[in-house]
């Protein structure tokens, strides 16, 4: 474990050579692991405690897509796969990775199977949190552990693949065994985590409600259309509009960002580039700060929560979702982002090979 500091705060950190194959195996050895649920999530990290060693077993319903991949992945049918209610009976340590709404749906189901000295896992704070809309609430006699990988499941197992590591928070939100907090590091090094940081659950769906609506996919895509949008109605070319809008930023400065932080990408940029940022950036920020106080607040309240579960509960969510999906990838911004990402050298290659 490592000590770090950031300003006035101290906060420690587990890095994955805190959990050097022998330990994940003391820890892990005797538990048998159901992951319920077969989305990106419930993939990335059901592949990558399999590749760690850990015995592991998936429960998906039957019939559907998400079963027939796991199939496709390796996961036998009668010995490593089952069906939701079977799964969750084999499992010491139950991860609930079904969607925020299939949880609420599934949850009547699955209490009973929760017998005592098992862990209910959990990568989102989602259903504790909002008990009071989801009715997700937990035995007394088991622990109740939460690994938020802090990205997509498929950037969990891309990133494990190639050697590295996904950060990660952990929580502890209920220690019936005086396991807890082992099982919940150990599975968080096994799903594929470089280093775990400590939260609350409360803290976890606060931050991953508001980031996902915020910065991380909301107000940025919000932010590029804007200025898609502007350069547009002012003549510029659809190509030209989204290369200064989106193709540079994931192309050359959000890596640079990534690779050693923004004052360093502004530092390796021109100084006209650098100007510019530098005068407008809190233009921005006093701009968009109301609209996250606002966010948050929603998010707190509830009512962000409930929008969703009422939403992903109706019988027609699926072509509803598809539907907005299919008028972004038909507006202009992303037709021009299409052609935009097949003349990359390495897709320009490929296709003349």
């Amino acid at each position: 474990m490592r000590q770090i500091q950031v300003g006035n705060v101290t906060e420690t950190v587990v890095e994955r050579s805190d959990y050097p194959p022998e330990r994940l195996q003391a820890i892990l050895g005797p538990e048998t692991v159901a992951v319920l649920g077969y989305g990106v999530q419930g993939r990335g990290q059901s592949l990558n405690m399999k590749d760690h060693g850990v015995k592991v077993i998936v429960g998906q319903r039957e019939k559907t897509r998400s079963w027939d991949l796991a199939v496709q992945d390796g996961w036998k049918p009668g010995e490593t796969l089952f069906p939701l209610d079977e799964a969750a009976k084999r499992g010491t340590i139950v991860q609930y990775l079904l969607s925020d709404a299939g949880q609420k749906e599934y949850w009547p189901t699955l209490k009973p199977l929760l017998t005592e000295g098992k862990a209910l896992y959990f990568s989102h704070g989602f259903s504790i949190v909002y008990s009071n809309q989801t009715d997700v609430v937990p035995p007394k006699n088991i622990d109740v552990i939460l690994v938020a990988p802090k990205g997509s499941g498929t950037t969990v197992r891309r990133l494990f693949l190639e050697g590295k590591g996904i950060n990660a928070s952990f929580a502890i939100h209920q220690d019936a065994t005086g396991k807890a907090r082992e099982r919940a590091l150990a599975l968080g090094i096994a799903i594929g985590s470089g280093y775990l940081f400590e939260t609350t659950f409360q803290k976890e769906v606060f931050s991953d409600l508001t980031g996902e609506r915020g910065v991380l996919m909301g107000a940025i895509y919000g932010l590029w259309l804007a200025q898609y949008e502007v350069l547009r109605e002012h003549g510029h070319s659809p190509s030209e509009a989204f290369n200064e809008t989106v193709e540079e930023a994931t192309q050359s400065l959000y890596p640079l960002i990534a690779e050693n932080g923004m004052d360093w990408m502004y530092a390796n940029c021109s100084t006209t580039a650098q100007r510019g940022a530098l005068d407008w950036f809190k233009h921005f920020r006093d701009a968009s700060k109301p609209v996250f106080e606002e966010l948050y607040r929603k998010v707190a309240e509830g009512d962000e929560t409930r929008r969703v579960l009422e939403a992903n509960s109706r019988s027609d969510y699926r072509q509803q979702l598809e539907k907005e999906l299919k008028e972004v990838a038909e507006s202009e911004m992303w037709k021009a982002g299409t052609v935009v990402r097949s003349l990359r050298p390495e897709r320009a290659a490929k296709s003349k090979g």
